[in-house]
């Protein structure tokens, strides 16, 4: 279903129920697509904190800083240092 941004105001809570049921709305502006309303898909299952302990890998030198990139730090500046 597509709709204008007047309409999509107008009646909001009605494309909410529509959303909810499963169905996608588009709505745009001067005919072109410009944002969608879905329905949320939410997880069925908790996070577990720690479930990817083990599992990742974290290179030497990993928090060393880029002489380069500490140089646009320490000048100030979106630009490298000459």
């Amino acid at each position: 279903m597509i709709v204008n941004i007047h309409e999509a105001k107008t009646h909001f809570s009605k494309l909410v129920e529509r959303a909810e049921g499963g169905e996608e709305v588009v709505i745009g502006r001067a005919g072109r697509p410009v944002a969608m309303l879905v329905p949320f898909r939410g997880s069925d299952q908790p996070r577990t904190p720690g479930s990817a302990k083990g599992r990742i890998r974290i290179l030497s030198g990993f928090d060393e800083m880029d002489g380069e990139i500490a140089g646009w730090f320490e000048h100030g500046s979106d630009e490298p240092a000459d």
